[in-house]
């Protein structure tokens, strides 16, 4: 073992120059003397303010922060775990599906609810919840929906505007885009129902959030279905004609979740990082280094929508149901 957690050290560089990354940065301590390796499918400037805030108190770390999509940090953790510190996705699913199989390392006295940990291995810091977001100006003169059904009607009333104008995640690549799909589905067969309407319609499918709310902006989509809310929110320019819209029939809300790897190289500075994180997202002062939304309270009526960290979370990662799931989804999508 410490032979072949040698290797993997040592061509570290050449798998990182392989793999290929939607971003790749590295924050530099100022008397930095090890890196701590992130894997992460968080677009960089959400945790760039949390890293940088890192660093002033453990100045002797460098920070590595590396981004791809989280079918990939599940793929990627179980391929080599030996190659970094700490797992970070939007996908809860395959997040415990990892800790659950052993790939997460235990980090003891963190003070956390039960209901957002995992066997003191997994951890959630956001809740998130899955989001309509519209071009106003493809509503103007119409009725803004409000809920799926309403979404449905707005496309077959106007089929020939929304042509090739609504987006969504392709959930077969999207990690995140497959667990909001099957939530939906548990929770109503209005899910079906929309997913074939926006078939008819050419729907576009997507990896990530970000590109889907780019193409908002820019007009190429009218309609973006099961948006991490979150993004939409972060956006620098607020007046850029976007609007969010959280479906009143049925919410879906995420939890995003952070793990020390099972063999990571650095597990202390890892869980001290995780520790930082979950300090920083419950503090006032850590206000201005968040930039995704804190975990909510117990209380918060938020918390009766948001997916737990349950073993139920685990039934559509049963590779019969998986792919039962995705050819229903691939029939609704490609008629």
């Amino acid at each position: 073992m410490r032979y072949l957690f040698a290797v993997i050290i040592c061509l570290w560089p050449l798998l990182a120059a392989a793999q290929d990354w939607e971003d790749r940065q590295v924050f530099e301590g100022q008397s930095a003397t090890r890196t701590l390796r992130v894997l992460s499918s968080t677009d960089t400037s959400f945790i760039a303010p949390i890293i940088t805030s890192f660093l002033t108190v453990n100045p002797n770390v460098s920070v590595e922060y590396l981004v791809t999509g989280t079918i990939e940090v599940d793929r990627l953790i179980r391929q080599a775990p030996q190659a970094f510190d700490l797992a970070i996705s939007s996908a809860m699913d395959l997040q415990l599906k990892l800790a659950n199989d052993g790939y997460a390392r235990a980090v003891p006295a963190l003070e956390v609810p039960d209901w957002a940990q995992w066997r003191h291995s997994l951890f959630a810091f956001t809740t998130e919840p899955a989001a309509i977001v519209i071009n106003r100006a493809a509503f103007s003169g119409h009725e803004i929906p409000k809920t799926r059904q309403a979404l449905i009607q707005a496309m077959r009333d106007r089929p020939d505007f929304f042509r090739n104008r609504i987006g969504t995640y392709d959930v077969r690549k999207s990690g995140v885009g497959y667990l909001f799909a099957t939530q939906d589905a548990r929770a109503s067969e209005t899910y079906w129902r929309l997913t074939e309407v926006m078939g008819s319609l050419g729907v576009r499918l997507y990896c990530c959030s970000g590109e889907m709310i780019d193409d908002l902006a820019n007009g190429t989509i009218a309609v973006a279905y099961n948006v991490l809310g979150s993004y939409a929110a972060a956006r620098p320019n607020p007046d850029d004609g976007l609007q969010i819209i959280l479906p009143s029939d049925f919410p879906t809300t995420i939890m995003r979740t952070v793990f020390v790897s099972k063999d990571a190289p650095n597990p202390q500075i890892a869980a001290a990082f995780i520790r930082h994180l979950i300090f920083l997202q419950s503090s006032k002062a850590g206000e201005k280094h968040i930039k995704l939304p804190p975990l909510v309270s117990a209380q918060d009526s938020v918390r009766q929508s948001t997916i737990a960290l349950e073993p139920a979370l685990l039934t559509y990662l049963d590779k019969l149901k998986r792919r039962t799931f995705l050819e229903e989804w691939e029939s609704a999508v490609f008629q």
